[in-house]
């Protein structure tokens, strides 16, 4: 049984090692010169590999796409990943936040000993194969340095990845390859992403890069849903990013594209009340300058009172109810995520109507399908990498599963 994976990331890593668990033969393509790069990415400031919250609330995380993704983290949930991890001699711990880590932070060891033991187990790599679709009788076309080349296989396992970090290898280029062949796809999207915002160009120039912590970050989605979340952004030159942006990013972007623009509410004090805020604001500023004052009774300087500034009139400055109430709720207008190849991920690609509940493509007996090349997003956390390790563990063991299953077999 020869079965062919496209694509070196995690999700197609992980569909070759089970694919080989079962007997199969197994070979890797991928466009780049070696594998695993957006893994390598990611791990970078510290490889987040899942997270230990319940399942319930974890499985909250993937939104709509829940029905489809939960079945493959029965297959191979957060515990499994865990073990998985000890079993290539990469231990684990739980962070403050809850999310999980190897013990060393890194990826680099973890993807080394990784791709070892699937060399040792027989899975050969082939690096600089970018895959050109099939030709007419059925075989693989992979645009080589040597030249074009046709590969014959039993079982094929597409794990390209979305569309985000292109120089990395997920260009998206797949989307047309699957569209001319008839496959009905949803548009690529960003999702745990930045926003544009029109700053003035001396927040612009002064602040970018600065981080806003703590901050409360508040709204309401296109349906109407309210949403408040913790944590910290960081000022662009082009508008706003980091984890309590990314972590709310998908109902921003539906929110702009129904209604041209999304606005959020930053609380800038998150740990006083209001009336508090106000109370000590009403105190005698005597000869102190405004930006002192504000220093003084609610802690409000630098990116946060640049921020107010931005955004309150002058001479609500004066009035501490007014200038209270926008400390708690400042709205930003945002008015464009930011461009897909930014992007941490991507949504959109393959429908998962369009699969069987083994991942394989209904039209396209033999295909299968794992990682970002599905139509799901999560926030950042351990969600996104947790479910393209789980849809490629699924879809190797189907593709296997479904040769043994062939009457030749």
């Amino acid at each position: 049984m020869k079965v062919a994976v496209i694509g070196g990331g995690p999700a197609g890593l992980m569909a070759a090692e089970a694919a080989i668990s079962k007997g199969a033969c197994v070979d890797v393509y991928d466009a780049m010169p070696s594998v695993g790069r957006k893994f390598l990415l990611a791990g970078k400031g510290g490889l987040n590999l899942t997270h230990s919250e319940p399942a319930e609330k974890f499985l909250s995380r993937y939104g709509s796409a829940r029905p489809h993704i939960q079945p493959l983290l029965t297959e191979f949930g957060p515990d499994e990943l865990c073990e998985w991890a000890r079993g290539l001699g990469v231990e684990t711990f739980v962070g403050t936040s809850g999310r999980v880590f190897p013990s060393d932070l890194k990826s680099a060891p973890l993807l080394r000993s990784w791709l070892r033991r699937l060399r040792q187990g027989g899975v050969t790599l082939h690096v600089r194969h970018r895959w050109c679709g099939w030709d007419k009788n059925g075989a693989l076309r992979f645009a080589t340095p040597q030249g074009d080349r046709l590969v014959s296989a039993d079982a094929v396992i597409l794990a390209l990845g979305g569309g985000s970090w292109p120089q990395l290898g997920s260009n998206g280029a797949w989307m047309s390859l699957l569209a001319e062949c008839g496959l009905s796809l949803q548009p690529l999207k960003p999702a745990n992403c930045g926003f544009d915002v029109k700053w003035s160009q001396h927040l612009r120039l002064r602040f970018a890069g600065h981080p806003v912590k703590p901050v409360v970050v508040s709204g309401r989605t296109a349906v109407g849903m309210e949403f408040r979340q913790q944590g910290e952004l960081i000022i662009t030159e082009t508008g706003i990013e980091g984890g309590v942006i990314y972590a709310v990013s998908a109902w921003l972007r539906d929110e702009i594209q129904a209604k041209g623009v999304a606005t959020i509410r930053l609380d800038l004090s998150p740990d006083r009340e209001q009336s508090r805020i106000i109370s000590d604001l009403s105190r005698p500023r005597g000869s102190r300058s405004m930006a002192s004052h504000l220093k003084r009774c609610v802690g409000i300087q630098g990116v946060k009172a640049s921020l107010l500034r931005e955004y309150v009139p002058k001479q609500d400055f004066s009035d501490p109810a007014k200038l209270g109430a926008a400390i708690k709720a400042l709205p930003i207008e945002l008015i464009a995520p930011r461009p897909l190849e930014e992007a941490i991920s991507t949504a959109g690609g393959i429908a998962f109507e369009a699969l069987d509940p083994q991942l394989m493509i209904r039209s396209f007996p033999g295909v299968f399908c794992a990682g970002e090349m599905l139509d799901w997003e999560a926030p950042t956390g351990g969600y996104l990498l947790t479910a393209c390790f789980a849809s490629g563990h699924v879809a190797g063991a189907a593709a296997v599963d479904w040769l043994e299953g062939m009457p030749n077999a």
